[in-house]
């Protein structure tokens, strides 16, 4: 079980990044992809990358674009975002990331006097119609390589947004990311729907939360932390450490090996 680290506002550049991750011993940073220096057109100077982490000795995964919408009702749109991941694959290949972290996104609603109304439920067909778009492209982008799209819980999984992850889940190319503090802080709405699919459990993001509040260092909220560490040893999962802070990480870190949870 490998642990890594997020990508650090606070830290300038890759190479800052970098120096942490070695002072901290762990295995791998998660390159964000919302962040300018992450943009594909970045990451496909794949040189620079690959001798940074080789010389680091460390692999990277890669966060997609938070606002990635494959299903965006303008297809301009949708085309940007599918030729985003079918070229983020792509780099993908090239630098041995073994997974792509990615949301999904609720989209737009209707407020109407009594309700509000999620267009990608109305228009259902079109929605999920994307979706299956979507999964063929990464099929076939994606090929023999051992590459997984791991699906991020947020706030919630919407009913329709269930829907497209079970399709998506059908492909042995995709798999589930448990954010086990966004999942806490969302009243784990979340966790019926992510242990009937357990097995399907590729990545962590790992942080503790009090009610809605997350990303704070481990042990010092109400997560079972153990107990959701333990499901993530099972399924040999690779644990992201997503502090938003140096400090917090640091303190995380600590923590794991206080409670010998790190290996």
């Amino acid at each position: 079980m490998d642990f890594g680290m997020p990508t650090l506002i606070e830290n300038r550049n890759l190479e800052e990044n970098i120096t942490l991750c070695k002072e901290l011993d762990l295995k791998f940073i998660e390159l964000n992809m919302n962040l300018p220096e992450y943009q594909i057109e970045k990451l496909e100077e794949v040189y620079y990358f690959k001798e940074a982490a080789q010389k680091a000795g460390i692999y990277f995964t890669i966060h997609l674009d938070e606002n990635l919408n494959i299903a965006d009702f303008n297809q301009g749109v949708a085309n940007a975002y599918m030729e985003t991941v079918k070229r983020t694959i792509g780099v993908a290949k090239e630098l041995g990331v073994p997974v792509l972290n990615m949301h999904m996104n609720h989209g737009v609603h209707f407020t109407l006097p009594d309700r509000k109304v999620q267009l990608f439920e109305q228009y259902f067909e079109d929605y999920i119609g994307a979706f299956r778009k979507f999964m063929n492209l990464c099929e076939e982008e994606i090929g023999d390589s051992d590459i997984k799209i791991c699906i991020e819980n947020t706030n919630g999984f919407r009913s329709y947004e269930q829907s497209a992850v079970k399709l998506l889940l059908q492909s042995e190319v995709f798999g589930l990311t448990w954010d086990i503090g966004h999942s806490n802080g969302s009243g784990n709405i979340d966790e019926p729907f992510i242990l009937q699919n357990e097995n399907r459990l590729n990545h962590f993001h790992i942080h503790d939360s009090l009610g809605r509040k997350d990303h704070m260092t481990l042990g010092t909220g109400e997560i079972d932390l153990e107990s959701r560490l333990n499901i993530a040893k099972k399924h040999q999962c690779r644990c992201v450490v997503e502090t938003k802070t140096i400090e917090a990480l640091r303190k995380s870190v600590v923590w794991l090996r206080e409670n010998e949870l790190s290996s």
